[in-house]
């Protein structure tokens, strides 16, 4: 199957109902054909891991054809080069979060880019630094609680960037951090704590959305069932 092929499947499968439902959610790309992501998956599997192909659909520029290459790409194939060029064609905030979840958080680059990106200006390659720091959180269960430690500190300094779709990213880093075992829950809630104190209105969200999380019984429990 070649990327036209792909794209014709795609065309046939178009919404125009589910682009509007998108479109109430913040999820406004330039092209974009309105199809679930449960399809998308499916299609996925039926390609397999294709980098090539992958390419080619990325530069189509359609968010659904988007999202497929980052589900047959193959991770240690992805550059450096290749996640900046991706990050920055990212247009919504679902194609950043997908993209950083289903491949980039795999890659050789990952946590580089994660700490690297948090500094940057623009604001979806900025979401896409605590997207991958959540789910590297989520996936990466071998790495050491010391880079995790680390990230906190990012956290801790950028959590006051007063743009929604920046602040709900930091939070949810946040939030998977402190999820991952006893000992990271206790220095997410002290970094959380940090953060209420201040000056910043997003700040203090954060802080209080991530504390509501972490102090719950939900998760407390889960980690005395673990102990």
């Amino acid at each position: 199957m070649d990327s036209s092929d792909v794209l014709s499947r795609l065309e046939m499968m178009a919404n125009q109902a589910s682009v509007d439902g998108m479109a109430r959610y913040g999820i406004k790309p330039n092209k974009v054909y309105g199809i679930s992501m449960p399809t998308l998956k499916k299609l996925a599997r039926e390609i397999g891991r294709d980098h090539k192909l992958a390419l080619e659909l990325w530069d189509s520029g359609y968010h659904e054809a988007r999202m497929v290459a980052a589900l047959i790409a193959e991770p240690r194939r992805v550059t450096e080069k290749q996640m900046e060029a991706w990050a920055g064609d990212f247009d919504s905030w679902a194609l950043c979060d997908s993209v950083c979840g289903y491949l980039l958080d795999r890659t050789p680059g990952a946590w580089k880019k994660a700490s690297e990106w948090s500094e940057r200006q623009e604001e979806l390659v900025k979401r896409a630094a605590f997207a991958l720091m959540a789910w590297l959180a989520v996936h990466d269960k071998n790495t050491e609680d010391e880079k995790y430690i680390a990230l906190l500190t990012i956290i801790k300094r950028e959590a006051a960037d007063t743009r929604n779709l920046v602040s709900k990213s930091v939070n949810w880093a946040l939030r998977q951090i402190g999820k991952r075992n006893r000992k990271l829950n206790s220095l997410a809630i002290q970094a959380a704590h940090e953060i209420e104190g201040y000056d910043s209105r997003q700040a203090r969200w954060v802080a209080h959305d991530a504390l509501s999380e972490l102090t719950s019984e939900k998760v407390q429990s889960r980690f005395r069932n673990k102990e």
